[in-house]
């Protein structure tokens, strides 16, 4: 099996990195990982998975293929039949040592749709006795949109370089979170996908109960003042708090 060059492929990356002239830290920052991952690459003590071989080459202004030859290409020098095969076998070395992502969890799929169905059942019940308040209709619309991510959308598995490079961010389309001196992993991603799921269900389905409870102890401007404060602590503490807790508790993993 063919291998890239490390010593090749660091003297590379450094040349093409220089001449766009950004910093290994700039470069870290637009491929979401650690400076001292990019610095290893430039060093030859590691390459980068195969997960940042397309975002590298773009920040690069390269070719994936130029990237992994280690060299530029004119373009009208094709490749022949012995360095197409070499490309592959580079690309197939790379996925190789990839782990397959896990499949989707169809348990909180059906659980949020129960969920929501009971909470609009509710939310209604709660509209008919006057209980309702702008807080609580926010608060059970963000459990809602959440959920949709958690339980349908969430990606199971984080790319490998997560779990070589200390990285607090994450970003999945218009979906992004950023847990500053929290690192992400493959090792504490699923329970942090299962504190999302909890978080969700539970606003849409314990809120109503919690503004009516309100409106039976407290009167009028009190109620609504204890609601606005309660509602933001429930509806970013009760996210935040639990991520930071099962995150740190299962952020140990292997480093290489």
């Amino acid at each position: 099996m063919f291998n890239i060059d490390k010593q090749e492929f660091g003297t590379f990356v450094a040349m093409l990195r220089k001449e766009k002239g950004i910093t290994q830290k700039e470069l870290a920052e637009r491929l979401f990982i650690s400076d001292k991952a990019v610095s290893k690459w430039e060093t030859a003590a590691s390459v980068p998975s195969i997960d940042l071989l397309i975002p590298l080459a773009d920040q690069l202004g390269v070719t994936v293929t130029e990237l992994l030859l280690c060299r530029r290409m004119e373009q009208d020098n094709a490749l022949s039949a012995t360095q197409v095969e070499q490309v592959v076998k580079t690309a197939i070395s790379y996925s190789d040592k990839q782990p397959r992502t896990y499949q989707k969890n169809r348990k909180w799929g059906l659980i949020y749709i129960l969920s929501l169905l009971i909470s609009c059942l509710e939310l209604w019940l709660s509209y008919r006795a006057g209980s309702i308040t702008i807080v609580q209709s926010v608060a059970m619309g963000m459990g809602a949109i959440f959920g949709i991510y958690f339980c349908f959308l969430a990606k199971e598995k984080l790319p490998a370089y997560y779990d070589k490079n200390h990285i607090s961010a994450y970003t999945d389309g218009i979906f992004e979170m950023n847990l500053t001196g929290l690192s992400l992993n493959n090792n504490n991603w699923g329970k942090i996908l299962n504190v999302g799921r909890i978080y969700s269900v539970t606003i849409m389905l314990a809120y109503p109960i919690i503004g009516y409870i309100e409106t039976q102890l407290f009167p009028g401007i009190l109620r609504d003042m204890i609601d606005l404060y309660f509602g933001l602590f429930l509806t970013l503490g009760g996210f935040f708090i639990p991520i930071y807790i099962v995150g740190n508790k299962y952020k140990e993993r292997e480093w290489r």
